[in-house]
């Protein structure tokens, strides 16, 4: 029996990874050299069609890393000489909160109780330098509202706003006017194997991290900011990057972009709320996050009377492999990837198996 990959990342591959895949075999691009031409044509066309399919305007850089959690460390070396303030909603918003106090920096946190978002009105931070929101906590499935987002921009214009958007891109629709930064990987919506970053970052973070070298500061040496967008730039890389996954990137962008990135957020909505009434309709399950409107639409989180386990077993059986609680919730929770690699019939098929499934 073929699985199906519902679990929130690693996940299951877009459908069309195998074929460019091997046909990126076939053309030995893992082997092309990061400073010939061929890549520079593949960096520049994984780019352009991120750039299409997110709408990222002109004022922002696209930049390859190894992976989002690489691009905390950077975001803070190179944006943050003091201050930076978090809204920690769950362990990934925790965790880059306890990176800047790792690098030295003093980190406001501001909490929310899990399956809930900080209020934007609860957050005062005059002297941060940057305020990260995690726009979609893959930890508990609560998703802050973008609205959130733009009263933060309005709160504290001098700052600069940081977006994880490592579960949620492309489905989510940034406003990109009101933050400054934005990342997320590529084994989760995207649908690839893991081993890829893209940070996406305008002109007001880059004058920050040269403000902050001309001061004597460090901000990193390869993947500092100036380093990375000389580079970039001309559509290279400052070391040797993961060209495979820069090749799938643009491969899978491209398809999506023909699909229409209205219709991938339309599916999206579908699936969601097909994940989130068969919670409320099955006796030991309901969702996690209590409040609809801060529902994730891309990790939906269900909490499961008697323990989760046994569920998690059962669709397994089925063919079909989600993913347990984040945590200290592992054994309660279930947490199921709506990504768009995975298709409407799917996700009805997952939730006639969890009607069926007897406590």
């Amino acid at each position: 029996m073929k699985q199906v990959y519902l679990t929130p990342g690693p996940s299951g591959l877009y459908f069309t990874v195998e074929e460019h895949l091997k046909k990126a075999l076939r053309e030995q691009v893992p082997s092309i050299s990061h400073r010939s031409k061929g890549f520079q044509e593949i960096y520049a066309g994984a780019t352009a069609a991120l750039r299409a399919l997110l709408q990222v305007p002109d004022n922002y850089h696209i930049l390859f890393t190894s992976s989002a959690t690489e691009i905390w460390e950077r975001l803070i070396q190179n944006c943050v000489a003091e201050q930076s303030a978090h809204l920690v909603n769950g362990s990934f918003s925790k965790r880059f909160c306890e990176i800047s106090e790792l690098l030295g920096r003093e980190a406001l946190s501001f909490h929310a109780a899990h399956g809930t978002c900080v209020n934007p009105a609860d957050v005062s931070a005059p002297g941060a330098e940057l305020i990260s929101v995690t726009h979609n906590e893959t930890s508990t499935g609560a998703m802050q509202p973008l609205e959130d987002i733009v009263a933060l921009r309005e709160a504290h214009p001098d700052a600069l706003i940081a977006v994880d958007g490592v579960s949620s891109l492309p489905y989510a629709q940034l406003d990109w006017p009101v933050i400054d930064t934005a990342y997320f990987s590529v084994q989760k919506c995207f649908g690839l194997p893991a081993g890829l970053g893209v940070w996406l970052v305008n002109e007001r973070c880059i004058a920050k991290a040269e403000s902050l070298l001309a001061q004597g500061r460090s901000i990193g040496s390869y993947h500092s900011l100036p380093a990375m967008l000389e580079k970039a730039v001309k559509h290279q890389t400052t070391e040797t990057p993961n060209v495979l996954g820069i090749y799938l990137l643009g491969a899978v962008a491209r398809d999506m972009l023909d699909k229409g990135i209205d219709m991938i957020r339309r599916e999206t909505d579908y699936k969601a709320a097909l994940l989130y009434n068969s919670f409320a309709a099955h006796p030991a399950l309901s969702a996690f996050v209590q409040e609809e409107r801060l529902r994730s639409r891309t990790v939906a989180v269900g909490e499961v009377a008697g323990g989760s386990p046994a569920l998690i077993d059962y669709l397994k059986g089925k063919g079909m492999v989600t993913g347990s609680g984040y945590g200290g919730y592992k054994e309660q929770h279930i947490r199921i990837a709506n990504f768009p690699t995975t298709s409407k019939e799917q996700v009805e098929m997952l939730a006639d198996h969890i009607a069926a499934f007897e406590v």
